[in-house]
């Protein structure tokens, strides 16, 4: 797996272990801070249940890698994450302290990323990003006020997972009817159509 430009993960027998210079160490324990404080915590908008089910027990497995990107213009750690998967996680944070300004070019960049890897770019396309860039509109589902931030630092994050994991995860909790509100209340519908297009290509190709 590829590590960012400060940022060295090494393997151990029972998970992986980041060592950071002294501003990542201070936005690592951030992002975990939110993680657990609005990821991880059962929520009334999500049918009781949280807003990501699989946060604690994946961060709990050490099967959460966090690198950083720190040259506006170098997206080698992205595609060396997605070249080199890596099973031992569940997922890899990117956190992009040399985000573009422009919120929605990093949205569509991370789209085309996606058809890419659809598209077999990558060679394994059992894949799929998505992206926080700080510019964008709050989850108001998600982000309840509660949550005090550690750092003035402003940063975009780039999450990369198994596409199947993902999907299959995401069509256990929609029959507990996980989605009703977050679809309702945000025009998330055409992201997941998208979504599952590519899961169902990774499955049957071509066929319909």
């Amino acid at each position: 797996m590829g590590v960012g430009q400060s940022c060295l993960t090494v393997k151990k027998e029972h998970g992986m272990h980041e060592f950071f210079v002294d501003d990542e160490k201070k936005i690592y324990n951030e992002i975990r801070e939110w993680s657990k404080t609005l990821l991880e915590e059962n929520n009334p908008d999500f049918n009781g249940l949280p807003a990501c089910p699989y946060a604690k027990a994946a961060w709990a497995a050490q099967r959460v890698s966090v690198i950083f990107k720190r040259d506006p213009a170098n997206y080698h750690d992205l595609w060396s994450v997605i070249s080199t998967w890596d099973d031992k996680v569940d997922l890899v944070i990117i956190v992009d302290l040399a985000f573009p300004e422009d919120s929605e070019a990093f949205h569509e960049y991370l789209d085309d990323i996606n058809q890419a890897i659809s598209d077999g770019m990558f060679i394994d396309r059992d894949i799929w990003v998505m992206g926080f860039h700080p510019d964008q509109e709050p989850n108001e589902l998600v982000d309840n006020g509660s949550f005090e931030p550690a750092t003035a630092e402003e940063y975009a994050m780039i999450f990369v997972q198994r596409l199947s994991k993902l999907e299959e995860s995401a069509d256990k909790i929609r029959k507990l009817g996980y989605y009703e509100r977050y679809f309702d209340a945000y025009d998330v519908e055409n992201m997941y159509k998208v979504r599952h297009e590519f899961y169902r290509r990774l499955k049957n190709g071509n066929e319909p």
